[in-house]
């Protein structure tokens, strides 16, 4: 690497709305995100159930056809 081209590293605090805070490396002090790991759906499980019916499955009930004809 080339010498006095890359911005000094630090140790950041990465603070979330929810209230959470983690360290980390970061050319910044000061971190403010509005979702993180402890609060995001995905991650807490609080995430929707996925779509157990396809879209053709819903189009062949909608409008009544039947696997047997």
């Amino acid at each position: 690497m080339k010498a006095n081209i890359h911005p000094e590293m630090k140790d950041a605090v990465v603070k979330c709305a929810c209230g959470a805070t983690f360290t980390t490396k970061s050319v910044k002090e000061e971190i403010n995100v509005e979702i993180c790991s402890e609060c995001h759906p995905f991650y807490t499980g609080a995430q929707g159930k996925a779509k157990k019916t396809g879209n053709i499955e819903k189009f062949n009930k909608k409008y009544g056809f039947n696997k047997e004809q």
